[in-house]
Formats: structure tokens, sequence, C-alpha cells
């Protein structure tokens, strides 16, 4: 159906290939899952595809790309629209419109279809997608995961022959993650189309996928089975990384492929899952700094016109520990993260940090007090380079962004940098300041596992230091290696509140992969391997 035939690509100024010599055929009615390290290529290959690459990007561009046979390589985007659909990283760079039903129908107006047939698939989609209750709200008001779903709406609406998702459910919550990835195995399953789609959470994604194209850094691609590419790929979801180190052959891929593996363990470990009390992290760093407090609220209400947002909500962060904060989209998490860092004006409630009020400080003397990453990363971005970005952050900013995302080159612009790279970017430039207390909105969208881990061992070091942190975040497995306590919102309250052990026990949307198939307690694949050692 679609055929990349010796696509080569090389950024602006560069000589080093992105993209070499790339043969990848794309059948009809399929989901490939492009997968690599961050900076490894996939946006790229994925531009290429909807027409965005060499475009928009800059850098030359070789080969063919053929769509039934016939070339299609200079074809523009605005012609491809119709039979091939592209949702990027960013949602909002995407909408062009005011309005959640506007937006869902722009596609098909360009496209010249009749209202009659708009009307229809905007209803269907408002279904597919869940969000039927957002049709008149403005697209600025949205959350994020909820631009990202009308995001994959619009696009859905022109029934393309081929959707191109580059990281479609970063921004969601782990349920409206799987009804996302429901709807588009449907479209795959029973209306043919096929879905090429780039995600780092391959936990979620891995057992849907047709077939894997791992890219590799090089240039190269590799495409096969996804049992065959994850035996060597050098990235894996939980469950593929506890199959290696157990010996596990064939590999699962699914939680139910995993409980039929565990059960066959000549030494259970069901029956010693570590105790609530017992702290998930063995260094015992996280142990609260009693001679700081860290920051404490109470009574936090927040609304935005007559509508309430956070309702007498109280939270401690105590100095020395990760606490991860969670929640359906919507749920807002942003809003108490902004609220806690004092530029949000709340209606009542007091936010304390070693005796400071951050809202009652200058903007220059808040982010001293309290460093804050939003979500939308690019937003602390402001100079020419890579380099320039590093020195205005200070001496360690190079050192830490080396530490996530080695590699990225000096003069490289942070609007060239992929969505995962400019993150760790904007993350480096928040921790160099080194605030008593650190807030996180999703800081680890568009990074691969090594790129999370990292981060752990970076939030690690901010605990031992004293430091207090908050995470708001849907990655449940990096909150599974990461914190120490969850806290959990739903419609601006607080529902469940404590140890990380006992809070994703208490739910099976917060569960680790590990938990699912061992029992609760357990929380990552360190544990188990740990205790079938012991044995």
């Amino acid at each position: 159906m679609i055929e990349l035939r010796r696509i080569t690509f090389t950024p602006p100024d560069s000589s080093e290939h992105v993209l070499k010599d790339v043969d990848l055929t794309i059948e009809e009615g399929e989901l490939l899952l492009v997968s690599g390290p961050t900076g490894s290529g996939k946006s790229t290959l994925l531009g290429v595809l909807a027409g965005l690459v060499p475009r928009f990007s800059g850098g030359a561009l070789e080969g063919d790309l053929l769509l039934d046979g016939a070339s299609i390589i200079r074809t523009p985007p605005r012609e491809r629209a119709g039979i091939i659909g592209y949702v990027g990283q960013d949602p909002v760079a995407g909408f062009v419109t005011d309005t959640v039903e506007e937006e869902l129908a722009y596609g098909m107006e360009q496209l010249g279809l009749a209202p009659a047939t708009m009307r229809r698939r905007v209803e269907e989609t408002l279904d597919l997608l869940g969000i039927a209750e957002l049709r008149q709200r403005p697209l600025r008001t949205l959350s994020g995961g909820q631009q990202q779903r009308v995001a994959i709406g619009s696009v859905l609406t022109t029934h393309p022959r081929v959707v191109v998702l580059d990281e479609p459910t970063s921004a969601l919550d782990p349920t409206a993650a799987e009804d996302v990835l429901a709807t588009v195995t449907r479209l795959v399953h029973d209306l043919g189309t096929s879905v090429v789609l780039a995600e780092h959470r391959l936990e979620r994604v891995v057992p849907f996928a047709d077939r894997i194209a791992l890219l590799v850094g090089d240039g190269s691609v590799a495409v096969g089975d996804p049992a065959e590419i994850l035996e060597t790929s050098p990235i894996v979801p939980p469950l593929v990384e506890l199959g290696r180190e157990l010996g596990w052959s064939p590999l699962p891929l699914t939680v139910r492929d995993a409980r039929r593996k565990a059960r066959a363990l000549e030494h259970p470990v069901d029956d010693r899952a570590p105790s609530h009390t017992s702290g998930p992290h063995s260094s015992g760093s996280a142990t609260p700094d009693k001679r700081r407090k860290g920051l404490r609220s109470s009574g936090l209400t927040v609304t935005r016109g007559r509508t309430p947002v956070l309702h007498d909500v109280s939270i401690e962060l105590p100095a020395g520990r990760v606490t991860a904060l969670m929640g359906r989209n919507g749920s807002g998490k942003s809003t108490l993260l902004w609220t806690l860092q004092g530029t949000q004006k709340r209606l009542a409630g007091s936010v304390d940090v070693d005796g400071r009020d951050p809202a009652a400080l200058d903007p220059e003397a808040r982010r001293t007090l309290v460093g804050l990453l939003p979500q939308t990363a690019a937003d602390l971005l402001y100079l020419e380079t890579v380099a320039e970005e590093c020195d205005a952050g200070g001496p360690r900013t190079r050192e830490i962004l080396d530490s996530l995302v080695p590699g990225i080159p000096d003069d490289q612009h942070p609007r060239d940098l992929s969505e995962g790279q400019r993150l760790a970017l904007a993350l480096s430039l928040i921790l160099s300041a080194d605030p008593p207390v650190v807030l996180l909105d999703e800081p680890t969208r568009g990074l691969d596992y090594a790129a999370k881990h990292a981060l752990s061992e970076i939030l690690r070091e901010l605990t031992a230091a004293g430091k207090a942190v908050l995470v708001a975040t849907h990655d449940v497995e990096f909150v599974a290696e990461a914190a120490d306590d969850v806290v959990v919102l739903a419609d601006g309250d607080i529902v469940s509140s404590g140890d990380v052990r006992s809070v994703t026990a208490e739910s099976p949307a917060f569960a680790p992969q590990v938990s699912k198939v061992f029992g609760p307690g357990w929380l990552n694949v360190r544990e188990i391997v740990e205790a079938v050692g012991e044995t």
C-alpha cells in the first residue's frame, strides 16, 4: 500500500544521516509501531510519510515514497491530508479553530464533504474518543490529554487510509490511553485503516502492534514481528525486560503471557511481596529530612470563572521524598502544580515553603523557591542554540542534559529537537537552579526507558539533598520506579494518598505491569529479579 524506498534524510547543516537507505512497506490494515531511543529519528520518519520532512524541517531527502505504486514523494502535505492523516507530538501546534466541534469539522470542510456527512462523523468521533461533553469547549481551556484526543479526532473524521500518530498516548491517563488505543485498533481491524504509531511507552502499545520498526540511531531501520524485534531491542517494556532477566522464551508481550510464565517459576515470589511499610528504594535516600519542612498547603480552592477546579485541597510534600500526583485528564493536576508554585491565583487556602508563600513573591524570587517544569517544555526555551540555553542555566545544566539525553549538539536550535529532547533540556534548566521544591508536570513525555531511569536517579539525588519533589504524571511504570508517595486527584479533590505500594495496589488503573503479574505490593522488575535471586 505505502512503500518507502531507500529513504535517506540529512538534516540542514549536518553530514550525519538521521535516516539512511530505509526500505519499509506499510500494509493495508496493519498497526506498525515505530520504536527507538529518544532522538533516533522516529518523528523524522513519520514526517516523511506525512510530507512535513523536508518541506518544513529543511535538510536533504533522497529516495521515494509510493502509494499504491505511484510516487507521492513530491506531493505537498495538504494534498496528502485526505489519504494520510497526521497528529504530531504537540497537538496545540496543529489546531486551527477555536472550539472542539469546529476543530473536528475543519479537515472535512477543506475536503469539501457534505454537511450531513460532516455532522455524522463529528458525532461518531465524539463518542469514539469519549469527548462528547467537550463539544463546545474552547480548545485553549482543555487539559493536555483532552487536547490530544481532540487532535486525534480531527484526523479520524476525514477517514484517511493511513493514520500517522506521534506519541498519541503520552499525555493521556491509563484509562484514556486504553480508550484511544481501542479506537485505533477498531480502525485497523474493522475499517482496514493502516496506522503508523511512534510511542515511548511500549507497554501500552506492544500488545496491539502487528510489526515493529526499530530505529537504533544510526539511520537504519529493523522491521519484524514484535517478539523478534524485542529480543535485541535497546529499549523494551517492563514485561520484556523481566522476561530477559529471567530467561523466559518466548518473551511475554502481554500481562496474560507473563502470568502464565510466572506460574511456572520453580520458586514463586507472590507470597513474598514487600510490605507496604518497606520503602521502594533500597538506598534509603528517601527518608524525610527533619531539618527542612518541604512544602505544606492547606484548603486550596481554585475556580476558573464559575467553574471550580480545586476544592479545599491540602497536600504536604516532605523534604527528601518524591510524591507522584496522578488522576485522569482534567482532574486538576496541572492547576494544583501552578497553585503550589504561586502563579495560579487561589480563591482560598495557604502555601508555605520554608516560611514563605510563593504567591507573595516576585517571579524571580519564586523560581528560586519552587521550580516548575510545565507540560509544554518549549515555553522555557527562547535562545538560539542548545549551548546558549545551557550557559544561561548554569554550569550543571549540560551535565544534567547529557545524563538524560546524551549527544545533543551544542549548535542545534531548540526548536529542531524532538519533543523528548526539548523536554530534557527544559528539565535540565529547572534542576540546575537548585530550588528546595521541584514540581514536574508530565516530565517523561517523549523520554525512552533509559532517559526515564536517568531522570529517576536525578530525583533520587534531589531527595538525598533534602529537596521535596512532586511529579504529575500518567506514567505508571515511572511512578513504580521513582516515587515514594502517591496522591490521586479526581474532579479537584484528593481521593487517595499514601505510600506508593498502598496506592498502586488500590486501583488496577494505577498498577504497574509487575504488580498485575505477581500481585499487589510489587513495583518494578528490579524487585522481582532480586527476589528470584534470593531463592
